[in-house]
């Protein structure tokens, strides 16, 4: 006989968010008094821009928001996204391939959902956003990981995806830029993938929320526009959250053939059906807008990525690759553990180890790399202050000396 306090196999299987995790400890040590530095959430430290703001509060007072809307979105944010795509991605979707999501995670759980049965394959080229995996289990699938280290630039190889290719792959996981690794794929990789894709009918699922992000001479390419051919096996999924300082209003979206699209409104009609009202006439007034706003939020990014790079890699036993775009820096401290480091002079072996002691006596809350796959590195967000990042800096130096 079943238990009461069994619990699914499918839940059991799955890690919690460890960004979320080491965010919510840093907040509950602030609450307790602890002055912490966080380096932990990829939250925007910008107030979303008050253009935006002034639309959701006049969209409060307006009462066809206070009803049901359909399921896939606000007709009118459908199409503003479709046209968005065309603008900022290059190539022409139509408003009915548009599903509007409670945030970008759950258009990622709701492909998975579509696509896979059971042990279905995923290839994820590593080190990953650390909820692809878990998505990717809690649809009955098998994440199949694929690294690519800095001397690579995080890029993996056709070589190598296509050593992990089986029979059973249905789908492959595309970000750039990319998270954690703050990496901009080239047109090459990028180019060469799709191909690939197409050539072993691989679905291609392509997270672009960092589209607007990035720096030097790096330019995203969107594959979509990049090869055509592609199009019809390929899933983009987006938000307002980074490119707009918008994590809390919660509003993602996908853009796919127009089945999938189908069956994500299906789906979703029984999950939470459409997306807060509000939070949509906000994103619609984002999306539609200019990207002075966003332009501006990439210069200071820009200013902090250079600057928290620059005291990474002085920090000895530290190797901190350039990034190119997100707001990510991933440097390697593997020449921190195995010796005495700390006010106590511990000796770590993991870079999980590593971070916990960093937050509990350094004050300075990062992710380790085991949560993305890549044990040996840690990850800072620098969508903080720049007065924050610096005395961020300043403490891990210390603590790390």
């Amino acid at each position: 006989m079943a238990q009461l306090n069994e619990l699914s196999s499918r839940i059991l299987n799955v890690s919690p968010s460890a960004t979320l995790a080491v965010d919510a400890k840093a907040k509950a040590m602030k609450a307790s008094g602890i002055d912490v530095i966080g380096f932990g959430a990829g939250e925007p430290d910008f107030p979303t821009p008050p253009e935006i703001v002034d639309v959701a509060a006049t969209a409060v007072r307006d009462d066809r928001n206070y009803r049901y809307t359909p399921t896939a979105g606000l007709p009118e944010l459908r199409q503003a996204i479709a046209d968005k795509t065309l603008r900022d991605s290059g190539y022409a979707v139509d408003a009915s391939q548009v599903v509007v999501t409670n945030g970008g995670k759950q258009a990622v759980y709701e492909t998975f959902q579509i696509l896979l049965n059971d042990g279905d394959e995923v290839i994820i080229p590593t080190p990953y956003w650390t909820s692809y995996p878990e998505a990717v289990k809690l649809a009955g699938g098998v994440p199949v990981p694929v690294f690519a280290g800095a001397e690579r630039d995080f890029e993996p190889s056709i070589e190598a995806l296509e050593a992990a290719r089986s029979e059973r792959t249905k789908a492959i996981i595309v970000t750039s830029p990319n998270n954690p690794t703050g990496a901009v794929w080239s047109e090459q990789t990028i180019t060469e993938l799709a191909h690939w894709a197409i050539e072993h009918g691989i679905w291609v699922i392509s997270d672009e929320i960092y589209e607007h992000l990035n720096y030097d001479d790096a330019h995203t390419t969107f594959i979509g526009a990049a090869v055509p051919e592609v199009r019809d096996q390929l899933i983009v999924l987006n938000g307002v959250a980074k490119t707009y300082a918008m994590p809390g209003w919660r509003v993602g979206w996908m853009v796919a053939p127009q089945n999938i699209a189908a069956a994500a409104t299906k789906l979703q009609s029984h999950m939470t059906s459409n997306v807060n009202n509000i939070a949509q006439r906000a994103a619609l007034a984002a999306v539609s807008g200019p990207l002075t706003t966003v332009h501006s939020m990439r210069e200071a990014f820009d200013r902090r990525r250079q600057t928290i790079v620059r005291m990474l890699n002085e920090v000895e036993g530290v190797h901190c690759p350039t990034p190119t775009g997100a707001f990510y820096a991933f440097p390697d401290v593997t020449g921190l553990l195995n010796r005495p480091i700390g006010p106590n002079g511990s000796i770590f072996t993991t870079t999980a180890e590593l971070a916990a002691a960093l937050l509990e006596e350094g004050h300075v809350a990062a992710v380790p790399g085991e949560a993305f796959g890549a044990p040996g590195y840690l990850r800072f967000s620098y969508a903080l202050a720049d007065e924050a990042l610096e005395e961020g800096m300043r403490r891990f130096q210390a603590w790390a000396k």
